[in-house]
């Protein structure tokens, strides 16, 4: 099985990334439309959106995206999403408050076996943030560049006094980035199967699959409820 989370090799600037998120912060973040997944505050805004708005803080895989009228304000933002070459589809701004919690959950479509990665880039964090895939504690620093399989059951908790903010791109999975994930360690021929699911695991993406009820997602849940 391939790593649950990984570090790129590669970092960002600290001081131009909170300096561009100043700019951004000029605009009103938008709650998480999931309630019940979260205690506390969790906001977004979006750099990239189905909508092209930037209060449409949606993600969806195999969606048509089109960049905000924010990213035209953000050059470094926009260094670091050209620097993935690759296909984007979702980029936003999350914000965790101080005293919050994002509740275990796991998330469609952001597997690299199954040809999507999400990518999360820290620009506010404090030593009182944990961050938790796959029950293990995964240590962001701030300027660094993380991968994570965010269909394994996943939370956070910010018991500090500042929010975490994190850049996230959710990215489409290519030979770039073969070469890259090769580099890193990962097997890119290994196929991540239903059949590998915990019961618990499967139960959990059945539940994020019926919030957004489709054809296709209908035939995913009966695959897994086969197996």
């Amino acid at each position: 099985m391939n790593p649950f989370s990984i570090k790129l090799p590669i970092s960002f600037s600290i001081d131009k990334l909170q300096s561009e998120l100043a700019v951004c912060e000029n605009d009103l973040w938008t709650p998480h439309f999931n309630t019940q997944r979260y205690e506390g505050s969790w906001t977004s805004i979006s750099l990239r959106s189905a909508s092209g708005e930037v209060n449409d803080i949606l993600s969806f895989a195999n969606k048509e995206y089109h960049n905000t009228s924010l990213l035209d304000h953000c050059p470094y933002f926009t260094e670091i999403i050209n620097w993935f070459k690759c296909d984007k589809e979702a980029i936003r701004l999350l914000r965790l408050d101080p005293q919050s919690e994002i509740k275990e959950h796991v998330d469609n479509d952001t597997s690299y076996e199954d040809g999507f990665f999400r990518i999360h880039i820290p620009i506010v964090t404090n030593s009182e943030v944990f961050f938790y895939v796959n029950h293990e504690l995964v240590p962001m620093r701030m300027g660094e560049c993380w991968y994570a399989n965010f269909q394994l059951p996943h939370s956070v908790q910010n018991k500090g006094l500042k929010p975490r903010i994190h850049l996230t791109l959710d990215c489409v999975r290519n030979a770039w980035s073969d070469d890259l994930f090769t580099k890193m360690g990962f097997d890119i021929h290994y196929s991540s199967k239903k059949n590998q699911y915990s019961d618990e695991v499967k139960r959990q993406i059945i539940a994020e699959l019926s919030r957004t009820p489709s054809e296709i997602n209908a035939k995913i849940i009966a695959s897994l409820q086969a197996k």
